[in-house]
């Protein structure tokens, strides 16, 4: 329902304004640039999903290699103290605690192409435990919120786009993101748990918090120790590392267990092109209207308002040009990645809004993308406060980049 909303009033609020550019200002190309639009939106959203059937088919085998080893049910029994308490409704030792774990792994290691499958096939678990078919069930909230929250340890994308960008040093992001991305998270998780009456001061729950603060106070400390010439390559290195640990764990205790790991892969890769097929539609609408909103000039309407607006109250405005990024990233992580690479083209990669559009990137995650492609994915229509508690995670990720960029480049 809310995704029917916000499709329709980004299409509509497109419409109106490209009839305000064409009466009053004379933009006689709005209305053709508009429509062309939707076919470039529409090419992107195939070719995405066309992508994503071969990322979807790889990793949806080679997780059907870890389930059938039983590997992804050593991981639940892991999470499964702290996940028991956020998802509550979820039986105990059921496969999704160990899908959940290992999407929200590879999200915090930067391995988006890796952590998308695993998270749909997470999706699909928790909806065989949804009572209702056509409703986001609790735990398919949570989960949704802690995605959209874009808990990043490791942003190696983003680096690399600032080296390419000729950034002196394309790791100076890494520790505003990491902070960033952790208020998103915690805003995220706070959110969720308010809503569905989730006691926040279970011992589990905030050792586990105070935990994690720990550990990322670690890594920042850590990371203020290394050479920022050496970070970047680095972390690409460790990600690279777990990431071809975790495929080879599978394939030799699999194995060792005499399990036939390749019919195990054909038999993932199989459920990864049927899931990839499904996303299409639901791709493709949001895509569109996105594209609508940008050919019709709104966003740049959008971010010239609000530059007057912290004028007018004496709010330096400075953070104002790189905004375009952290507006678009909830709508399109590609839309988003656009604005940021201009960002740093038009600004510099060193300056403060090519750096503060970095931060932005990687504060949260795309939260209609990941609304419409999850639920999408299992048909669910109702998606009931999910977009809401997403959005106050990118909200507090949003603030958290713009006063930490400010504290650290400004």
């Amino acid at each position: 329902m809310v995704l029917n909303y916000i499709w329709i009033g980004l299409i509509l609020i497109a419409v109106l304004v490209g009839i305000i550019q064409f009466f009053f200002f004379g933009q006689t190309e709005v209305f053709t640039e508009i429509v062309n639009s939707t076919f470039s939106s529409a090419k992107n959203g195939f070719e995405i999903s066309l992508y994503l059937t071969g990322v979807l088919s790889l990793w949806l085998g080679i997780m059907k290699i870890g389930e059938q080893a039983g590997v992804v049910k050593s991981f639940s029994k892991v999470v499964a103290p702290f996940f028991s308490r956020i998802f509550p409704d979820v039986p105990k030792g059921h496969p999704a605690y160990g899908s959940m774990f290992m999407n929200i792994s590879a999200n915090m290691l930067g391995l988006d192409n890796a952590a998308t499958p695993m998270g749909l096939k997470a999706m699909k678990e928790l909806q065989e435990v949804n009572t209702d078919k056509t409703k986001a069930s609790n735990a398919m909230i949570m989960f949704l919120v802690l995605n959209t929250s874009g808990l990043t340890l490791i942003p190696i994308s983003i680096m690399a786009y600032r080296a390419q960008a000729g950034a002196a040093n394309p790791a100076d992001v890494f520790l505003p993101i990491l902070l960033a991305t952790y208020f998103s998270t915690l805003a995220g998780l706070i959110s969720v748990c308010i809503a569905q009456k989730i006691n926040l001061f279970d011992k589990v729950i905030l050792s586990t918090v105070i935990v994690l603060t720990l550990l990322v106070g670690g890594l920042l400390l850590l990371a203020h120790n290394l050479p920022q010439e050496t970070l970047a390559k680095v972390s690409s290195i460790i990600s690279s590392v777990i990431l071809l640990s975790v495929i080879l764990a599978f394939i030799i205790i699999a194995m060792r267990k005499k399990i036939n790991v390749y019919d195990a892969f054909i038999d993932g890769a199989k459920d990864g092109f049927q899931t990839a097929i499904g996303i299409i539609p639901y791709l493709i609408a949001i895509l569109v209207a996105v594209g609508m909103f940008r050919a019709a000039g709104a966003m740049q309407l959008l971010t010239d308002g609000m530059a007057a607006l912290f004028a007018a109250i004496g709010i330096n405005s400075d953070f104002v040009a790189a905004l375009p990024t952290a507006l678009m990233k909830p709508l399109s992580g590609s839309g988003a990645r656009g604005m940021m690479v201009d960002a740093m083209s038009t600004y510099g990669a060193d300056s403060f809004v090519g750096r503060l559009a970095c931060i932005f990137q990687g504060s949260t995650d795309t939260t209609f993308y990941v609304l419409a492609v999850y639920f999408g994915s299992v048909g669910i229509k109702d998606t009931r406060y999910a977009a809401v508690c997403g959005l106050l995670a990118d909200l507090a990720g949003i603030i958290a980049a713009i006063l930490i960029a400010y504290l650290f480049f400004h």
